[in-house]
């Protein structure tokens, strides 16, 4: 990993304060206050080459102010019950936090399906959990801890992964990928797979050439439902309710209603998000409220 120094650093943060409004604006959603480590994370993807590090971050921004991101916090899925037709079928969640501090986050990958709704549908609510990390679970974990929080933990659950299946699941997580590697650059610090079956190594055989190098690095595939690796880092609490078990089948999702599953828009995690969310569409409602009476 190439090692990023104070130079690049300066040199990057003069670029960036040539910024127009409206990019700053954009900007100070994705920092929240923490600028420097920001710029850091896209320093980091693009190799230590500031100028490509700027033009990553510039096509970020644009994108966000392009595709209205800034606001998207503000925009719940509705009706709820559409939303819950989502999470049943991509089935992604926060379990816990790491013992460094790590949000721990879980993708039931081998389970999820996309033919509930459309792909932007499932891109949007992909794009809204990273967006509430960012803005909301990260700052809340650096401030608890008091020092600078920026990764998490990713999960991925393989249990119910069929051949037949395996390359809609490339697809999918190919799109959403790219988001994230273009626009979410250096946001997990490692990638464990667990529950993987033998036919899952066909599946990786394809994925592994086409991923960027720094994100294979960070993949680590356990045996398993890898309860005893995760362990380590982890306490019980916080581990995915697929890696409880030892047993056949036992990381199928609960029903609905028990708050150890993660994947369910009943737990916790989902519940706080949504009224996030909520909250914030009637803050902007306000706003533009009022705007509206002064003009």
């Amino acid at each position: 990993m190439v090692l990023i120094t104070e130079e690049m650093i300066k040199q990057f943060e003069s670029m960036v304060e040539k910024f127009d409004e409206k990019l700053k604006t954009s900007f100070e959603n994705i920092h929240q206050g923490y600028p420097t480590e920001n710029l850091v994370r896209f320093l980091k993807a693009r190799d230590g080459n500031v100028s490509k590090a700027y033009e990553m971050l510039i096509d970020c921004l644009n994108w966000r102010i392009e595709n209205k991101i800034d606001d998207i916090l503000a925009k719940p899925i509705i009706p709820v019950e559409f939303h819950r037709l989502i999470r049943d079928s991509q089935l992604v969640g926060m379990s816990g936090y790491s013992k460094d501090g790590y949000p721990v986050f879980a993708v039931g990958a081998g389970l999820s399906t996309s033919d509930e709704t459309s792909i932007e549908y499932y891109v949007l609510s992909h794009i809204q959990i990273n967006e509430y990390r960012d803005r909301v679970i990260l700052p809340c974990a650096t401030k608890r801890l008091g020092r600078y929080v920026g990764t998490c933990i990713v999960i991925f659950d393989m249990t119910g992964l069929k051949l037949s299946s395996i390359y809609q699941i490339i697809k999918k997580y190919s799109e959403m990928s790219t988001v994230n590697e273009l626009n979410y650059p250096e946001r997990t610090e490692t990638y464990f797979i667990v529950n993987a079956p033998y036919m899952f190594s066909i599946g990786w055989k394809v994925v592994n050439p086409l991923m960027f190098e720094r994100t294979r690095k960070k993949v680590k595939i356990l045996s398993g439902s890898g309860r005893d690796e995760l362990l380590k880092i982890m306490d019980y609490e916080s581990l995915p309710h697929f890696c409880r078990k030892e047993w056949p089948g036992s990381s199928r999702h609960p029903t609905h209603g028990t708050d150890g599953n993660c994947f369910s828009l009943d737990h916790t995690f989902h519940k706080e998000m949504y009224n996030y969310i909520k909250e914030q569409e009637k803050r902007l409602e306000d706003q533009n409220g009022i705007s509206h009476t002064r003009a």
